[in-house]
C-alpha cells in the first residue's frame, strides 16, 4: 500500500507531511519515558524484521493480486504505540529514500496510512480492549485479526480519499473505492494471522514485553536477548533468501489501479515539483525496486528481465537490497531511540 507520487498533489502532500510530522513529534515526546537499554535495541531489530517481512508479497487466491505485511500492529503490541509509530516511520523512510518504494511526495501519506491507524486505533481501541490482560491463544488471534483488518481497511480508505482530494490521477472514486476495500479486506485477514503468530511467539518467550508495552514502561531487567536474536535471524534469512519467494502479482493498490484504468501503474508527471522530487529520488535510491541499477549491472539486469516469470526469483540483487535495507532500518530506528534517550537525559 505504498502510494506513488503520481497519485498525490503537492497540496495534499504538504498537508499529510505536516500531519505526519506532528504525529512523529508527539510520539517522540511521549515515548521518552519508555526508552531504556533493552527497548531501544528492540525498536531496531523489530524495524529490520518488518522491513524484511514487507519484501514478501503473498498471493491472494483467485484475484491475481498480492499483499504484504504492514507490521505496525506487531510493532504496537511489542513496543507500544509511540515507539511503534517512530519505528514504522523509520522503515518507510528507508524504503522511499534508498529503494524507491513509495514516492517522496507521498511519504507523509504512506507513514500516516500504514502507521497511524494500526498504532492509534487498531492497537488501543480494538486489540487491547478485546485481548485483555491474560489473553488465550484464541482470544489473541481473534483480537489481532480484527485489529489488523480494521486498520488496513482504514489505511486503504485513506489512500482513496487522499487520491480523490489530490484530483490529479483521474481515478473514478467509486470504482477505486469498491476495488481497494475488498482486496485489502482479504490482505487484512492474512496480515492478522501473521501478526498473531509473531506476537504469540514473543508472548511465549517473554510475555512481560507485551505487558510493559501496554503499560508504556521501560523493559528494565526483562530478558529480551532470545527474542532479539530470533527476530534478527528471521529478518536476515527473510531478506537474504525468502524474499525470492515473493508473489509476482501486483499488490492490492497496484491491482486496484490496474482494474480501474487498465494499466498496472499511473504515468508519473515530469512537470513541476513532481519532476524535481522524482529526480532526487532517482539519485538517492541506489537499489531501486530492491535490485541493482540497470546501468550498473546491465548483464544481470537483462538476465533478470528474461526470467521474470521464474519462481522462486533467485536474485543476488534482491538479497543484497534486503540485507542492506534491514541493516539501515535497524540503525535508523535504533538511532532514533538512542537520540531521544540522550535528549531526555540532557534535559533531566
Amino acid at each position: 500500500m505504498h502510494m506513488a507520487d503520481a497519485l498525490i498533489s503537492p497540496a495534499v502532500s504538504g498537508v499529510m507531511w505536516v500531519t505526519t510530522a506532528g504525529i512523529i513529534s508527539y510520539s517522540a515526546k511521549k515515548v521518552r519515558t519508555e526508552l531504556d537499554e533493552s527497548k531501544i535495541p528492540l525498536m531496531g531489530v523489530l524495524g529490520a524484521f518488518i522491513f524484511a517481512a514487507q519484501m514478501i508479497n503473498f498471493t491472494i487466491p483467485g484475484t491475481g493480486s498480492s499483499g504484504h505485511l504492514g507490521g505496525a500492529l506487531i510493532l504496537s503490541v511489542l513496543l507500544g504505540p509511540y515507539a511503534a509509530f517512530l519505528t514504522m516511520a523509520s522503515i518507510l523512510i528507508v524504503q522511499a529514500l534508498f529503494f524507491a518504494d513509495g514516492g517522496l511526495l507521498a511519504l507523509g501519506c504512506n507513514i500516516f496510512n500504514m502507521g497511524f491507524f494500526a498504532c492509534f486505533i487498531g492497537y488501543p481501541l480494538i486489540y487491547k480492549r478485546l485481548a485483555g490482560e491474560q489473553p488465550s491463544q484464541a482470544r489473541l488471534f481473534g483480537s489481532l485479526s480484527l485489529a489488523a483488518i480494521i486498520s488496513l481497511q482504514l489505511g486503504a480508505l485513506g489512500v482513496v480519499l487522499e487520491t480523490l482530494a489530490s484530483g490529479i490521477s483521474e481515478l473514478p472514486f467509486s470504482t477505486f473505492l469498491l476495488l481497494m476495500q475488498p482486496i485489502h479486506l482479504a490482505i487484512g485477514v492474512v496480515e492478522g494471522l501473521i501478526t498473531a503468530a509473531v506476537v504469540w511467539f514473543v508472548w511465549k518467550e517473554a510475555p512481560a514485553i507485551l505487558k510493559t508495552a501496554a503499560a508504556r514502561q521501560p523493559l528494565g531487567a526483562i530478558p529480551v536477548k532470545r527474542v532479539l536474536a530470533g527476530l534478527l535471524a528471521v529478518a536476515l534469512i527473510t531478506a537474504g533468501g525468502l524474499s525470492w519467494f515473493a508473489s509476482a502479482n501486483p499488490d492490492g493498490l497496484e491491482w486496484s489501479i490496474a482494474k480501474t484504468t487498465g494499466e498496472e501503474e499511473l504515468a508519473a508527471t515530469d512537470d513541476g515539483i513532481h519532476g524535481v522530487i522524482a529526480q532526487w529520488q532517482e539519485k538517492i535510491a541506489f537499489l531501486p525496486d530492491y535490485n541493482f541499477k540497470k546501468s550498473e549491472q546491465p548483464a544481470a539486469a537483462e538476465a533478470n528481465e528474461a526470467e521474470t516469470s521464474a519462481w522462486p526469483a533467485v536474485d543476488s540483487g534482491t538479497s543484497v537490497a534486503g540485507i542492506i535495507g534491514s541493516i539501515f532500518t535497524l540503525l535508523l530506528a535504533y538511532g532514533v531511540g538512542k537520540g531521544l534517550q540522550s535528549l531526555t537525559t540532557q534535559q533531566s
